[in-house]
């Protein structure tokens, strides 16, 4: 279905293709464990000889079935489903980066994985060197070491809403010899395909968009199959040299493309066991289905919003990329020309005090930590979602003070704006 059919079909209708007689919607596989006729057929199922399913730690019919149509949306070669986007962005580092790496990533991510990366992983021996996505090309290569294997970025940062140069960031990965991983959560593989302009693996928190109803956690960690591993042999042995705990496999021969994905599945995923459970699965499956068609209309609304904020006058400043001076409207009118997503950063005038009052003041629009669904919702992040970073971090991962992200939902445009009227009216 990858290369045959367009976004909106494989929203609908990737990942599961029913025969003759079975369910006509993806089913909920409920089981742990899955039947076979002969030990030998279960040996060959953990020698990594056979495909097939032996238990639900590792692979899940659901689950996989929602693998498939995100790895199609994104054009990759497969997917793996984690409990959260957490357990993604961790995965997608950890299954080529061990005790002793380093990687590279732009400071302008979400506080979650800015603390993953610069406090847990540093605890497992592996170190990460931040970089402003917005510096040349010649200063961010600076951060890169011998022992670099990956560079991390974000398609749209949560939550300065900052567009990143895919393409510059591509270049400079490939030019040092690593993959580039992106977190594409906010644009979606409806608005953006990073693996069209060179990246190499993408990540999601699929609680966002993807899911769009808040209603399951979870994550989505996708290969496009383009990197070459072998060529870069001795820096990812861990793909291209035997694997004792398999007898000696070798993913880059058994598997070729596929090498990643599948040593994500079969180490990773054996040995941490971050997995999505076959209900969340079932409940993303819907919200994909309509992806497609949300996807505009959060765009939409949040483009009269911001243009509502960027003209009153209590209003300090707004980032938004679909505003014409917005300094990262150049970057979405390459990388994201169909709508960026329903997020955006602004900050009022006036004291702390005043902001926490116009957020306090708003009926429908919530006061949540989620983000980027259904339901239009604001948050503080220096507060709330960032508030274990210093002031100084907190600058360098592009939040503000001021900063308040708000996710403008799918209700009626006029409502959103009526209701941030009324609130500002309080201050």
């Amino acid at each position: 279905m990858q290369k045959k059919y367009k976004c909106g079909t494989l929203c609908v209708q990737g990942g599961w293709t029913p025969k003759k007689g079975e369910p006509r919607v993806l089913p909920i596989y409920q089981s742990t464990t899955f039947k076979y006729d002969t030990s030998e057929q279960m040996a060959r199922l953990f020698d990594l000889e056979d495909s097939g399913y032996f238990y639900s730690r590792l692979q899940n019919p659901t689950v996989d079935a929602v693998g498939a149509k995100i790895a199609a949306l994104e054009g990759g070669v497969g997917a793996v489903m984690t409990a959260s986007g957490q357990a993604a962005n961790f995965y997608a580092i950890f299954n080529i980066c061990q005790a002793g790496d380093h990687f590279v990533s732009a400071t302008t991510i979400y506080g979650g994985t800015y603390n993953l990366f610069t406090v847990t992983l540093k605890k497992l021996g592996i170190d990460v060197t931040l970089v402003d996505p917005d510096a040349s090309v010649e200063d961010i290569e600076k951060a890169f070491r011998p022992n670099t294997k990956a560079l991390f970025g974000e398609t749209i940062s949560n939550p300065s809403v900052n567009v990143l140069d895919i393409e510059k960031f591509a270049d400079i990965a490939h030019r040092h010899g690593v993959p580039l991983i992106i977190d594409n959560t906010f644009a979606t593989p409806v608005n953006c395909r990073p693996f069209e302009w060179g990246a190499d693996i993408v990540t999601h928190s699929t609680t966002k968009y993807m899911d769009g109803h808040a209603v399951a956690v979870g994550g989505a960690v996708v290969d496009s199959g383009n990197f070459d591993w072998e060529a870069h042999h001795d820096k990812f042995t861990g793909l291209t040299e035997p694997d004792e705990s398999y007898h000696g496999l070798t993913y880059t021969k058994a598997f070729g493309k596929a090498a990643y994905i599948t040593k994500m599945v079969a180490q990773l995923m054996r040995d941490l066991g971050s997995i999505m459970s076959p209900e969340n699965a079932f409940l993303l499956n819907l919200g994909l289905e309509t992806l497609h068609l949300r996807m505009p209309r959060h765009c939409q609304n949040a483009q009269m919003v911001a243009e509502y904020l960027k003209a009153h006058p209590k209003v300090e400043w707004v980032n938004y990329c679909g505003l014409p001076d917005s300094k990262y409207n150049a970057l979405a009118q390459k990388y994201l020309p169909n709508g960026a997503c329903g997020v955006m950063a602004f900050g009022i005038k006036g004291t702390k005090e005043d902001a926490i009052r116009f957020m306090d003041s708003l009926e429908f629009v919530a006061i949540v930590t989620h983000v980027a669904d259904a339901r239009s919702c604001i948050l503080h992040p220096a507060s709330h979602t960032h508030r274990q970073l210093s002031d100084e971090q907190l600058i360098e991962a592009g939040v503000a003070p001021d900063l308040m992200r708000l996710s403008v939902g799918i209700e009626d445009a006029e409502d959103i704006i009526a209701d941030l009227a009324q609130a500002l009216e309080k201050i």
